[in-house]
């Protein structure tokens, strides 16, 4: 049995990068989340930011899942 170590160490790299890529992007997203009203004025501003918060996070978790569904596309083929 022959194994082609430097195929194996660029498939480990990669599975690494992108394994760190999802879990950055899943985490920036979770923070993203707006929390609600913490300074109690609820004026225009707030209602902009927390648009601009929920943009950023589904844009984050759509990023997550894209990752997800082209490793199942992978795995499972056509």
């Amino acid at each position: 049995m022959d194994i082609h170590w430097a195929a194996l160490g660029g498939v480990f790299g990669v599975s690494l990068g992108i394994t760190l890529l999802t879990v950055v992007l899943f985490s920036l997203g979770v923070a993203a989340q707006p929390r609600g009203d913490v300074g109690g004025h609820g004026g225009e501003r707030s209602r902009g930011a927390n648009r601009t918060a929920t943009a950023a996070a589904l844009l984050c978790f759509g990023a997550c899942l894209a990752v997800a569904v082209y490793g199942l596309t992978l795995i499972i083929g056509s």
